[in-house]
């Protein structure tokens, strides 16, 4: 028999609106995909080449895909960065380590291929050229104006925080592999972040605001694990119902409190 996912975490009743309004497409999409795709090319240069070649463009093909990680979880960050008002600066300059990267590998590709000069050419224009496409990592941290520092770093922590209770609901979600459940998780956290920058354009609303962005959406986190792991395995739709129904009241109740804010 199904558990409801309700109990303590639920902040109230109701039926939420689904509608998802604040879904964006990500930055870190085709170009920093392209970064991913092109290194492949050396591997089938190695395998065509003598052993110390091959370690060589192997090497290269190794440095490119951790530079192309590097970058994409640096769009990423950069991309959480502007869309709050108040924020830390990454704590790593993934873009800028991913320039270097970029070019060291292509540095180390041109040497195997050509030699000392080209190689040094190709590290030079690679590293410029990403620098160029992707721009620098933000180095400041962002406040909001008339608020002081203490207030805004209270703040970007408690954002920071249930931007991770999110983050872990959205990958808990994939395990149900239902699109319509992903793209409901997606209308929840939307309302979720309207509280959130609701609170950065004001950090004196983080008081009343602090149980929904910490234990609701611990709650929530905690019930999407739940109950993926379980749909998973037997389709069960009475807890579909159950899970979509505790969505509604804490988009509900999240709505509720930030137009109250």
């Amino acid at each position: 028999m199904a558990e409801r996912f309700g109990g303590k975490y639920s902040p109230g009743g109701g039926t939420g609106d689904t509608s998802f309004d604040a879904a964006q497409r990500t930055k870190a999409g085709f170009r920093a995909n392209l970064l991913f795709v092109a290194p492949c090319l050396l591997i089938i240069k190695a395998f065509f080449s003598e052993p110390v070649l091959l370690g060589q463009y192997l090497g290269a093909w190794a440095i490119l895909m951790l530079a192309a990680w590097l970058t994409r979880e640096g769009l990423k960050a950069q991309e959480a960065y502007d869309a709050r008002k108040i924020a830390k600066r990454p704590a790593i300059p993934r873009k800028a380590f991913g320039s270097v990267l970029t070019g060291a590998g292509l540095g180390l590709a041109g040497f195997a291929g050509f030699g000392m000069p080209d190689g040094a050419i190709f590290a030079l224009f690679g590293a410029g050229l990403h620098f160029f496409a992707f721009g620098p990592d933000p180095m400041r941290d962002k406040g909001a104006e008339g608020i002081d520092q203490m207030q805004s770093d209270r703040v970007a922590r408690a954002v920071d925080e249930a931007e991770k209770h999110l983050s872990a609901m959205s990958e808990a979600i994939k395990r149900a592999r239902e699109p319509q459940l992903e793209r409901r998780v997606d209308a929840f956290q939307a309302a979720a972040r309207k509280m959130f920058r609701t609170v950065e354009n004001d950090p004196r609303d983080l008081v009343a605001a602090k149980r929904y962005m910490g234990v609701y959406l611990l709650g929530a986190k905690d019930a999407t694990v739940r109950f993926a792991d379980l749909y998973a395995q037997s389709k069960n739709q009475e807890a579909r119902n159950d899970y979509v129904a505790l969505l509604d009241d804490l988009e509900t109740s999240f709505a509720d409190r930030t137009q109250k804010l």
